[in-house]
């Protein structure tokens, strides 16, 4: 088939609910994506932070192939070791007691309002201007970015938005209804938004100061991206409740809502669950990609590249850039232009990059990614820039 004749097929069969760009990805390997014409693309975006191994890992596709020869899914009516051992190591990483494994970032989110509500009793959670936890209609409403509720009104009940970096903010907030707060350690979607030193410390104080939950989404921080495993561990705290997803199987679907014991007992049997949640397959690609990130010091390497990647990007023109923030390798940089424009240039020059609003762009690449490569995004932005 040819891609034109691909194309209208999937403008037929598949709901429109993507912008995609005007390229068909066949293969991927590393830190590049190759199009059906065998073009290579150095891909910056990482599956939006999924590939933290870049594509095509050779651990992870052996783990893959080895686990579905033996079971893929034998559902959570009886136990399976992956699950056990990933549930284990994520206890380690955390310091948190019990993992739900669930298949994707909103569901763990989902996982995390319901804990919230039913340890504590009381119904409403205190949430961010701007924040982003995904798109079913808990974790919508826990969203604080209009634009994507347009058109799904009412919202559910029960959600507090406040400016996302004022501690000032959530101590107005609270009540005597409140239940938790749930926020992103940097806010991805809004633009890789970084509070202050000492914001998640403050706002930890202040939950334990007043009996609340404090629920941490590290959807899109977490797994190494930062420079610690979680990105709460910059600033040496503890949440009640953790979620993690995107990167944690390097791509292969799978989210976890990680928990205090006390908080976790909350879901007895039959309270929660999920039909592929935890299987054997998923399961089997995270303990790889765990093993993988750690042994290879990808962590220290998203520190160490990811302080690199900061100073190029600062080191572009100062009259199109206007500022880079970010923290390992979850960077972004405002521009004068338009975003979506220099995306898609960029494209052209084989580079790939997120245009996450009108004049941001993201970067989210898979976390072995070296100076080399960094230099050759410098290279094509300043060119384009």
């Amino acid at each position: 088939m040819t891609i034109d004749h691909l194309l209208k097929l999937e403008k037929k069969h598949i709901m429109g609910t993507y912008s995609r760009a005007n390229v068909l990805f066949e293969k991927g390997e590393g830190l590049y994506l190759f199009d059906s014409k065998g073009k290579g693309y150095l891909d910056l975006i990482g599956a939006i932070g999924c590939a933290v191994l870049g594509h095509a890992n050779k651990e992870v596709a052996d783990a893959l192939s080895a686990q579905a020869k033996h079971l893929l899914n034998a559902t959570n009516l009886y136990h399976t070791k992956p699950q056990i051992v990933l549930a284990k190591r994520l206890s380690e990483l955390s310091g948190l007691d019990k993992s739900f494994f669930s298949n994707s970032g909103t569901e763990a989110n989902e996982a995390a309002i319901k804990l919230a509500r039913g340890y504590t009793g009381r119904s409403e959670i205190i949430v961010a201007n701007n924040a982003f936890h995904g798109r079913t209609f808990g974790s919508l409403a826990a969203t604080g970015k209009e634009g994507i509720k347009k058109g799904f009104y009412p919202m559910l009940q029960g959600f507090c938005h406040v400016n996302y970096n004022s501690i000032d903010a959530i101590q107005e907030a609270i009540t005597e209804k409140t239940a938790a707060v749930m926020l992103e350690p940097i806010q991805g979607e809004a633009g890789v938004n970084v509070p202050y030193s000492g914001y998640l410390k403050d706002v930890s104080a202040l939950c334990k100061n007043n009996g609340l939950l404090l629920i941490l989404d590290e959807i899109q921080t977490g797994n190494g991206r930062t420079g610690e495993f979680f990105a709460f561990q910059h600033e040496g705290i503890k949440p009640d409740i953790a979620t993690i997803a995107k990167g944690l199987a390097n791509g292969v679907p799978i989210g976890a809502t990680i928990a205090n014991e006390e908080i976790a007992e909350c879901f007895g049997p039959g309270t929660h669950g999920s039909t592929f949640g935890g299987n054997s397959l998923s399961c089997a690609a995270a303990n790889a990609t765990i093993d993988f990130l750690l042994k290879n010091g990808l962590m220290q390497n998203a520190r160490q590249v990811g302080a690199y990647f900061s100073r190029k990007l600062n080191g572009l023109p100062k009259e199109s850039v206007k500022e880079v923030r970010g923290k390992g390798l979850m960077l972004a940089m405002d521009i004068t232009e338009s975003a979506k424009e220099l995306a898609s240039n960029a494209m052209d020059e084989g580079l790939l990059v997120n245009a996450c609003n009108e004049h941001t762009i993201r970067f989210l690449p898979p976390l072995m990614i070296s100076k080399k490569e960094v230099d050759t995004c410098i290279s094509i932005l300043e060119e384009l820039l």
